[in-house]
């Protein structure tokens, strides 16, 4: 397995670019809610703690059992997630006399702090929050202020866990790519030996091993991510997998026809399946827009594709595990 470095998300609007800037970096990244934590391995180098739209001071706010995590891995909090760390371990969030958004400037910077290193005094940093950290626990340190934050930053003592008021992912924080290298890089010690072509290859061997010989018959919407994974699939098991593609009846004009032709050389085996009728069939007197995403609607809809296309199959195919994309 890839090094990685394991993002617990909060809610934040910014949770995804945070992994989209971890992945510039080259180091592989994964988003898991904070409520569903995957098993620690030896692969997951360090933990970053999303944002979130929420208040570290309501009672029925997002929470997790940071002991679990605390002095095993490197930890930086941002934001909500530096909010909580603070307020969990005995410091005091209180909801700011203005709300902070908006461009700040950094005033105090503690440059001996390895997350700072060759970060400059005045930096340019971005703030997106309601509530504040007024008082810090015992064990925890200031590091860095803004002329309105006292607290936007700070370092436990002892441990590599680390909170920031502050969103360095976004491009507002003019140096934020260098904190996250920091990070990721000098306090994670992440190799930075991950590339899209290294995910490919590790993506293919392992469906090689997992698939075998077996067939796969696979469902497709026509969209970038089923085309993707499709390709994929098919470089690694090649005419063991059997596409299909279904005319539901709520496609674009032409949509059908086109993406059947655009298929045509990409290598893939696609069986293009006319099933409007049924789709027609399993909606008729349903009007309201949401009613048809009902997951009852879905399972019916996934239930009439499934068993129309494996009662085209023959030759064992009828047996083929099913993927729908």
């Amino acid at each position: 397995m890839a090094e990685q470095i394991l993002i617990l998300d909060f809610g934040s609007q910014y949770t995804q670019l945070i992994a989209r800037r971890v992945r510039e970096l080259d180091v592989y990244c994964e988003i898991h809610p904070f409520n569903k934590i995957p098993p620690i391995t030896p692969d997951i180098k360090g933990i970053i703690l999303s944002g979130s739209p929420c208040s570290v001071r309501d009672s029925d706010s997002p929470d997790l059992d940071l002991d679990a995590l605390r002095g095993k891995l490197p930890i930086l909090g941002v934001c909500y997630g530096a909010q909580l760390m603070a307020q969990k371990y005995g410091g005091n969030v209180t909801p700011s006399e203005i709300r902070e958004y908006g461009r700040a400037k950094i005033s105090h910077l503690d440059t001996h702090s390895k997350l700072f290193r060759e970060l400059t005094h005045d930096s340019q940093v971005w703030m997106s929050h309601g509530d504040t950290i007024k008082e810090l626990p015992e064990g925890f340190d200031v590091i860095a202020s803004t002329h309105s934050v006292k607290i936007a930053a700070y370092k436990v003592q002892g441990e590599e866990t680390y909170g920031i008021q502050f969103h360095p992912e976004v491009t507002h924080s003019t140096e934020g790519k260098n904190l996250l290298r920091n990070f990721v890089v000098q306090i994670c010690d992440c190799a930075q030996d991950w590339t899209s072509d290294v995910f490919i290859d590790a993506t293919i061997d392992s469906l090689k091993e997992s698939i075998g010989k077996d067939r796969v018959v696979m469902g497709l919407s026509g969209g970038v991510d089923s085309s993707v994974a499709a390709t994929l699939i098919h470089r690694a098991i090649g005419d063991q997998l059997t596409c299909v593609f279904v005319d539901n009846g709520l496609l674009r004009k032409n949509e059908y026809e086109e993406v059947l032709e655009s298929y045509k050389g990409m290598g893939l085996n696609v069986i293009g399946v006319d099933s409007k009728q049924k789709f027609y069939d399993a909606l008729a007197g349903i009007s309201d827009p949401e009613g048809k995403e009902k997951p009852l609607v879905k399972h019916l809809l996934r239930s009439l594709m499934r068993k129309h296309i494996k009662s085209k199959m023959s030759n064992g195919w009828d047996k083929a595990p099913f993927i729908l994309m």
